[in-house]
């Protein structure tokens, strides 16, 4: 038998060799699985489908199973030899078989993607998913985070419309331990304003009709976002008409068509109109409405001297309070009307000028003075009712609309005029005559003594001096005693003629309401004043 060197057989020999081939063969098939690390992307090829599950080789011991629906589609544009990268969680579990995650493996390359879009200040693309507190969802390959102050430059009224919508941003911060992910549009967002801003501010012209963006309301106005510049839409060019506040018109996020009314290159400031773009209803004004024609509106506001009524977005006018009523006496205007009534009225003036137009509502009906001449004439007995006593006269309605005045001098023909008018009260019906129509001033003087006869004009044939009547005491006075004679007429008993002797007091010798003789002993018509003296018995 053939020997070698060492003086083993062939046999032998051959079977140490193959031992060895056997050896090495392990040890390469061992050293083939160093590189398939558990926790590491590896790349696998589909050998097989069944149900819902793929059967990938990955070069391994054994082949791993991934269900279909960790891949896009659930799989079905997949076939076998498809080359997938998948995640070697485990090169053994308790069946023996190596665990592979295709999910996992495509979250662990986009964190990697996501990680490099961060480090490089890279755009990325993110599909909104749902709102949540604080902010939305973003769908970028793996659930991100965007906070509702980096959405957009303006708030957005309306977060939920931007769900199912597909945007530009940038990763603003990641932590792979905690899985956070947080995004900003805003960011991409201020950049193109900047551009914008840089770009408007070459063009920016006076007159200029430009579309913006509520961004803010105040009590004074609201700031349009023009696309790179704001500028300032002030409350009295928002509307012809009347603006009580900024939120009639606007709420944050509105498209407004402004024009552009001044411009400050240098402090970058714009003012900006909204009712320039219609015409100025007040150019015309003169043909629209002229004096005297009658005119329809609503009433818009009340104050305490009168009501303004819109005739016209842009067109109000004033009724002033006393412009309401030809016979009422109107405390305030609310007591005539109500903000909402619809009324007519009478255009009393305008100016176009100062913007401003005088109107009338009783001028819808006839004036009653405007026949009060021909109504109450001169010397015409008339009845009324006292509306008012004053200390200069009494006030009697004669017809709604229609007042006069009784003077104090034309109360009584004899008796004292501030004793004379405590006799009227207010509501009592009396009996006067008209003495003058005012008709332009609106003034009717009445009288009351007038209805009888001047007792003073046959004075001295009625009452001679020397004789000797009977009267009342009706007044006493430190300085002497009246006396009430026939006709009202009254006479002056001064305390020397009141007797013989000397009087300290008038008091002492008459009492009020005592009937005593006297005797007239002069008579002045001039003054009408009666002196009378005391007949003692």
């Amino acid at each position: 038998m053939p020997r070698d060197k060492d003086g083993d057989g062939v046999e032998q020999v051959k079977r140490r060799s193959r031992k060895e081939e056997l050896q090495n063969l392990s040890e390469l098939y061992e050293k083939s699985f160093e590189s398939i690390k558990e926790g590491g992307i590896v790349k696998g090829r589909i050998i097989q489908f069944e149900k819902d599950v793929v059967l990938i080789d990955v070069g391994y011991k054994s082949e791993g199973y991934i269900p279909l629906n960790q891949f896009s589609g659930n799989g079905v544009d997949l076939k076998v030899g498809d080359e997938v990268e998948v995640l070697l969680e485990t090169t053994e579990d308790k069946d023996g078989r190596i665990v592979l995650s295709k999910e996992k493996a495509d979250k662990i390359k986009i964190w990697d993607e996501l990680e490099k879009s961060h480090k490089n200040n890279e755009i990325i693309e993110g599909r909104v998913m749902s709102r949540i507190k604080g902010g939305m969802s973003v769908d970028v390959g793996l659930k991100a985070f965007l906070p509702g102050s980096q959405i957009d430059l303006h708030p957005i009224r309306d977060m939920d419309k931007l769900i199912g919508q597909t945007f530009k941003m940038k990763v603003i911060k990641l932590d792979k331990r905690r899985g956070s992910i947080v995004l900003s549009r805003r960011i991409l967002l201020e950049k193109e304003r900047e551009k914008a801003r840089e770009k408007i501010l070459k063009t920016l012209q006076v007159g200029q009709i430009l579309e913006g963006v509520v961004k803010n309301i105040t009590e004074y106005g609201a700031f349009i976002d023009l696309g790179g510049i704001d500028g300032l839409l002030h409350i009295t060019d928002m509307s012809w008409g009347r603006v009580s506040h900024p939120s009639e018109f606007f709420v944050i996020g509105d498209k407004a068509k402004v024009m552009v009314l001044r411009f400050d290159k240098e402090k970058e400031q714009v003012s900006l109109g909204l009712k320039q773009n219609t015409p100025d209803p007040w150019s015309d004004i003169d043909t629209k409405y002229p004096v005297d024609s009658k005119v329809e509106g609503k009433v818009v506001s009340i104050t305490d001297y009168g009501a303004f009524i819109e005739l016209e977005k842009g067109v109000e006018g004033l009724v002033h309070v006393s412009e309401m009523s030809w016979n009422k006496r109107i405390r305030h205007p609310s007591k005539i009307v109500a903000i909402g009534d619809k009324v007519e009225a009478i255009v009393l003036s305008l100016n176009r000028e100062e913007r401003k137009i005088s109107l009338g509502l009783k001028q819808i009906e006839p004036n009653p003075w405007s026949i009060a001449e021909e109504k109450y004439q001169k010397d015409t007995v008339v009845y009324g009712k006292v509306r008012n006593t004053t200390d200069f006269g009494i006030f009697v309605t004669l017809e709604d609309g229609i007042e006069g005045l009784i003077h104090i001098s034309d109360i009584s023909w004899s008796q004292k005029a501030k004793d004379a008018i405590h006799i009227f009260k207010k509501g009592q019906k009396i009996k006067t005559m008209v003495l003058n129509v005012d008709k332009n001033n609106e003034r009717l003087s009445l009288g009351l003594k007038q209805l009888t006869k001047d007792p003073w004009e046959n004075i001295e044939e009625n009452f001679k001096i020397g004789s000797e009547v009977k009267a009342k005491i009706v007044k006493i006075a430190n300085f002497g005693a009246f006396a009430e004679l026939d006709d009202g007429i009254e006479g002056l008993i001064h305390m020397s003629e009141l007797g013989e002797g000397k009087v300290n007091e008038p008091k002492d010798v008459v009492k009020v309401g005592e009937e005593v003789t006297v005797k007239i002993i002069r008579i002045d018509v001039e003054t009408r004043k009666i002196a009378l003296t005391i007949v003692t018995s």
